[in-house]
């Protein structure tokens, strides 16, 4: 709210405002969708593998996130006819709780797409030990690690995101460990040819590499949508936090509510590119869907 103000007494820039429905609708479509993956993926014993844990990983850090923009809706709403005072003492801990859990889909995002990536790493570069290596224990471990580490981070960032200290290593991991994916995905697809070479004379070794390579393909999709969706909404907070005053910052953080839009936007994206991409999830999404009827 303070920031609103400051942005609309330096820059001549309207604030942009999404109607409350679409928020609603489009955060309630995410959340469904979501959801039916993680039914989807319990129901099939065939999609009990590693790569599709990761992928549930990933379907919960969007469900988050819709739902944190859901509840900050409903609050400002509250807020508007009287029910709560934006600096009551409840209020401040409800922005706290909301701002966890925004901190926690955002991380939850970025390294279950890390582990997405590591794992189509694995399956193109050591695809005969793949399942010697990435067994579903270690799998389980390795995503219990990250929701441990990301609960704590977003914990602690909430309670002291007024302080510099925390929200520069906030800001700069986002791009660490983007870059870090990149330099993975860079040299996964510089060595995938050489690779496919090596064990051409294996049989079935061209329907594995092609599989592979899809799984790679799709992942690329994945973080392609993961960057332009919370991009914006990042480098918001980067402005507000250290040039609130500036015409041109003020300008872009009046577009405040349509990067929100494009954070739900994502948690629909996603399952959409499961479905499309994953002919064995797809499938299950019929039997669920024929069951039903």
């Amino acid at each position: 709210e303070n920031i609103s103000d400051v942005s609309l007494n330096v820059t001549d820039c309207t604030q942009v405002v999404v109607p409350e429905e679409v928020f609603f609708t489009v955060a309630a479509a995410g959340i469904l969708e979501n959801l039916l993956v993680l039914i989807a993926v319990v129901r099939n014993k065939n999609l009990h593998l590693p790569m599709y844990f990761f992928i549930c990983s990933l379907a919960v850090s969007d469900m988050l996130g819709s739902l944190y923009k859901t509840l900050e809706n409903i609050f400002i709403i509250l807020c508007k006819i009287g029910y709560l005072t934006p600096r009551g003492d409840f209020e401040k801990k409800l922005d706290d709780v909301m701002d966890s859990m925004f901190i926690l889909s955002l991380l939850g995002s970025i390294f279950s797409l890390l582990a997405i990536a590591a794992d189509r790493y694995i399956t193109i570069f050591y695809a005969l030990r793949y399942h010697n290596i990435m067994t579903l224990r270690r799998a389980l471990v390795i995503l219990a690690i990250i929701w441990m580490f990301c609960a704590g981070s977003s914990i602690a960032i909430a309670l002291f995101s007024y302080e510099a200290a925390t929200v520069i290593p906030f800001t700069i991991l986002f791009p660490l460990m983007m870059f870090f994916i990149l330099c993975l995905y860079v040299h996964m697809f510089l060595l995938a040819r050489s690779h496919a070479k090596k064990i051409a004379s294996l049989p079935t070794s061209t329907v594995h590499q092609r599989t592979n390579m899809k799984g790679a393909v799709t992942l690329t999709i994945f973080l392609g949508v993961f960057l332009c969706c919370w991009a914006p909404f990042v480098l918001h907070i980067l402005l507000a936090r250290f040039c609130p005053h500036n015409p041109y910052c003020a300008c872009y953080m009046s577009i405040f509510h349509v990067n929100g839009t494009l954070i739900m936007c994502n948690a629909i994206i996603d399952p959409m590119i499961f479905a499309f991409r994953s002919p064995e999830l797809r499938s299950t999404f019929k039997k669920m869907f024929c069951c039903a009827r």
